[in-house]
């Protein structure tokens, strides 16, 4: 008779919790279909092998699987540092973090997200003002370290007079785009992916199409400020909205960040 005893309760409560750790992990750093896409080829794998026993193939993918662990590693070796660094820093094993997350006072929450907004778009009618060019990305369940490694390393509150001045044109951050995650500029002069949608306008330039590429690739929401036109537009699940007024864009940065 099959019998479950409390070891093997523990053996898959902590094997879910690894899946779940490895979820979350390259959730934040918006490749979570790469995920999908291992847990899918693992299935894959196990019904050749186990279930259907096709032995010719099933040793290929077998193959596969035993290099696959480096190849991983490799290909996420910023992610499984910051895994790393998370365990090691003391202050995230704190008895007290799960109170504070029940009791987290939601009206103090809520009045730093507006009063960032303020800043954001007050920063982005200035530049629009001054045509100077911006790209402003806004994190949401997605942190894109992978992205913020890219750029600069900032980590500074949100203010508008030093989002305009990382953007001034004279500026060595100018170029490339700012990451705002967890109410702080994380980053400047990041490099997004470039969005390679067909049917993009040719008058829109490359921040355009970064814009749209990191909305394609993960849930952030990207500001665009045009040099040439100083025109102010939006990019979130892979479209955009063109030349729309700061007050639209703050009702809209509202409604989703809510």
């Amino acid at each position: 008779m099959f019998q479950i005893g409390i070891r093997d309760v523990i053996d898959i409560f902590l094997v879910g919790i690894l899946l779940f750790q490895m979820f979350r992990l390259l959730k934040r750093s918006g490749a979570v279909n790469v995920f999908f896409g291992i847990l899918a080829f693992v299935i894959f794998w196990f019904i050749v092998s186990y279930v259907i026993k096709m032995e010719l193939l099933g040793a290929i993918l077998g193959r596969v699987m035993s290099v696959g662990a480096f190849a991983l590693i490799v290909l996420f070796k910023d992610e499984i540092r910051s895994f790393f660094q998370g365990l090691g820093t003391t202050r995230k094993w704190s008895i007290y973090n799960p109170i504070k997350t029940i009791f987290n006072n939601r009206g103090e929450e809520q009045k730093r997200t507006n009063y960032d907004l303020v800043q954001i778009v007050l920063a982005c009618r200035n530049l629009s003002k001054a045509n100077t060019g911006a790209l402003i990305v806004l994190t949401r369940t997605n942190d894109l370290q992978f992205y913020q490694y890219s750029g600069e390393q900032i980590n500074a509150s949100i203010n508008s007079r030093l989002i305009e001045n990382i953007f001034f044109k004279n500026s060595p951050l100018h170029d490339g785009a700012m990451i705002i995650s967890q109410h702080k500029i994380k980053s400047a002069a990041c490099i997004l992916p470039v969005s390679k949608d067909q049917s993009i306008p040719k008058r829109m330039g490359l921040r355009h199409r970064a814009a749209l590429g990191i909305s394609e690739q993960s849930d952030a929401i990207a500001i665009i400020v045009s040099e040439e036109t100083g025109q102010i537009s939006y990019a979130s699940n892979g479209k955009i909205s063109i030349n729309i007024r700061p007050e639209e864009l703050e009702l809209e940065l509202s409604r989703v960040l809510e």
